[in-house]
């Protein structure tokens, strides 16, 4: 059994590129039409040359017929050889200067129709991939979803600018050809047109093996990028634990799957071009030759009229140019083939409903005392129970904490709150209002949430602090900062708040990374707030610090505080301790430590009273830790 993570491939339905076009479009539609209009001109302008060649050499240099162009009047003509030729090379330079300008605005039409629907796709994509649930990022790696974003939308790119540009072209090139050669020899033009049934059963054999192939290789290329980005997300790890080697193999089986399944693709492929080219070179040469026995007044299978040298002259190299639309032809499927497989993993991403949904009629959030209610409220992943009939109100305004020992459900207790997953059943209301009948944005703009390790992008001190309060002043950022007692730790950065803190906050340390959090989340000023585990890397020195100004800051608001250093919330209003994912005390410090419960013996632990603790706790403590760890966030 494969121990891959789920894949962004979902079964398709209907024709990827097609729903880019219908989509994408219109609204650039204007790039494209400007594209196809040159394209058909450019191709128009590339038949002339080959037409005035066969003209001049039967009228100019063996007078076997009149110099006559198609649809310019006689009287127009030039009577003289030599005026002829004069006519006949200026038609060959203005039809080469009017093919190049009609190649740039070719080149430029589609280059932007291509590049305009790149970035609006890749925008949409990014966008919904950001509505989805937390669950459906546990569930896949980091590294396969920038692949889809990078290298999936970019080869839809690639045939945006190229595949239809390149389809336009074999079609006005066949049809032009196709009727020129009508024109002079429809019994000729016959015989150069049988390798097309035998050259479109060969395409679609190739269509039909290649695909699955395509989508291996996006597949690959989702793997190798997301070891790539795992091992230098955790050089620190590889290097401290000397696994350069070990690591260094992981990728080269990584590569490795990936040139397997590339060269599996390109032994079809290189199967596929040369035997296109050996049809349409046999049918080439029939062509040739029947036209060439035909000039030397031979014509075979019955055929009968006449053929002239300059005839037979535009003929072949109407037929040699018809050659390359063909062998162009299997580009552009190779090229379609490429993209429909990356169409289908953005589609995967595009077409997936978010777990998370705001109702139609989602209703403006209004908190006026902050209450919380969990009403029996009960909680999975992926079939695993997490939290079993949880029920507590908490007024306006209290500071409540939270514990238990590890995997008890306190982190997924709170990241229901703000709805980064959905109650199984139950409810959670604010105020009295179900926070699944308002609307996200508002919920969440509502919410201070700062979690155990707190994300940090690369950019400023100040950025960071910012982020979400994107019209925060300055002296608010700073003032925020003091509140979180890291005014004085940014101060004596390099450069001060404007000191990158490097990808992740690198560069901080995780005390710094976590108080940057906290005046992120104080800056926001919001109506609740949940900690968890917020100050678990600072020194016990500056908690205490810290706990004062949050007391300050939690004065009004309501709080939730998940700690596993108690001292953290002893002075909490009221304290929750779950247990396997159940409610099994409440109330003050005081009291549940008269109750000598669980948390009694969790205060134990924490004040060094070992002795004290029931065999019973101990006994569960070592089973709790022989299972295979469960965290509380759901992975």
């Amino acid at each position: 059994m494969s121990d891959r993570p789920p894949s962004v491939r979902e079964p398709r339905d209907g024709n990827p590129i097609w729903r880019l076009y219908t989509v994408y479009g219109p609204g650039n539609r204007r790039y494209a039409v400007l594209g196809a209009v040159a394209t058909v001109l450019g191709r128009g302008f590339g038949l002339v040359p080959a037409f005035i060649i066969g003209l001049a050499v039967d009228a100019i240099f063996l007078a076997e017929r009149p110099y006559a162009i198609p649809l310019v009047p006689v009287a127009w003509m030039p009577a003289t050889p030599a005026e002829q030729l004069y006519v006949s090379i200026a038609i060959l330079l203005a039809a080469t200067a009017g093919g190049a300008v009609a190649s740039w605005f070719e080149d430029w039409g589609w280059n932007v129709f291509a590049q305009r629907i790149q970035r609006d796709l890749r925008t949409d994509a990014y966008d919904r991939l950001q509505k989805l649930d937390l669950a459906y990022f546990t569930g896949r790696r980091t590294g396969d979803l920038m692949s889809v974003l990078n290298n999936d939308v970019n080869a839809l790119e690639t045939f945006l600018e190229d595949g239809l540009s390149a389809t336009l072209w074999i079609v006005a090139t066949v049809a032009g050809i196709g009727v020129i050669l009508l024109s002079l020899n429809p019994a000729l033009t016959a015989i150069t047109l049988l390798p097309i049934p035998i050259l479109a059963a060969f395409t679609l054999l190739f269509t039909r093996i290649i695909e699955p192939r395509y989508l291996d290789i996006r597949e690959e290329i989702g793997d190798l990028n997301a070891r790539l980005e795992n091992n230098v997300s955790g050089i620190e790890v590889i290097k401290t634990h000397g696994a350069e080697i070990f690591e260094t193999e992981r990728v080269r089986d990584a590569s490795e799957a990936y040139l397997r399944s590339n060269l599996a693709a390109i032994r079809v492929r290189i199967t596929y071009f040369p035997g296109l080219t050996l049809i349409s070179g046999v049918g080439f040469a029939i062509t040739f030759l029947v036209g060439g026995l035909w000039v030397l007044g031979r014509p075979p299978f019955g055929l009968s009229g006449t053929l002239t040298p300059g005839e037979f002259v535009t003929f072949v190299i109407y037929a040699q140019q018809f050659v390359w639309p063909i062998v162009r032809f299997g580009d552009v499927v190779d090229d379609y083939e490429r993209a429909k497989a990356a169409g289908v993993r953005v589609s995967g991403v595009m077409n997936r409903t978010p777990a998370i949904r705001e109702e139609p009629d989602a209703s403006a959030l209004s908190i006026a005392d902050g209450s919380v209610s969990y009403d029996s409220v009960t909680f999975s992943y992926d079939d695993r129970p997490v939290l079993d009939d949880v029920s507590f109100t908490v007024d306006g305004g209290a500071t409540v904490g939270v514990v238990g020992p590890t995997g008890a459900g306190k982190s997924t207790l709170l990241k229901l709150l703000p709805r980064l997953y959905d109650v199984d059943s139950g409810e959670i209301s604010v105020d009295g209002t179900d926070v699944r009948s308002v609307s996200l944005r508002e919920l969440r703009r509502a919410i201070g949430y700062v979690s155990q390790e707190p994300f940090l992008f690369f950019g400023s001190v100040r950025e960071n602090v910012r982020y979400g309060s994107f019209d925060a002043t300055d002296d608010d950022v700073e003032r925020a900062a003091r509140r979180a007692q890291a005014h004085e730790f940014i101060r004596n950065l390099p450069a001060g708040y404007e000191t990158l803190v490097g990808e992740r906050g690198v560069k901080l340390s995780g005390g710094q990374r976590q108080r940057l959090a906290l005046a992120r989340a104080m800056l926001k000023d919001p109506e609740l707030l949940v900690l968890d585990e917020a100050t678990s890397a600072v020194d016990t020195e500056t908690e205490a610090l810290i706990q004062k100004r949050l007391a300050e800051f939690a004065s009004d608001r309501t709080s939730f505080v998940i700690a596993h250093r108690l001292s953290t919330v002893r002075n909490a209003d009221r304290i929750l301790v779950l247990d396997d994912g159940r409610l099994v005390e409440d109330g003050t410090h005081a009291d549940l430590l008269e109750q000598d419960g669980l948390y009694a013996n969790l205060w134990r632990v924490h004040v060094g009273d070992i002795e004290s603790l029931p065999e019973a706790f101990l006994e569960r403590a070592l089973r709790r830790g022989s299972i295979v760890d469960r965290e509380d966030e759901p992975s």
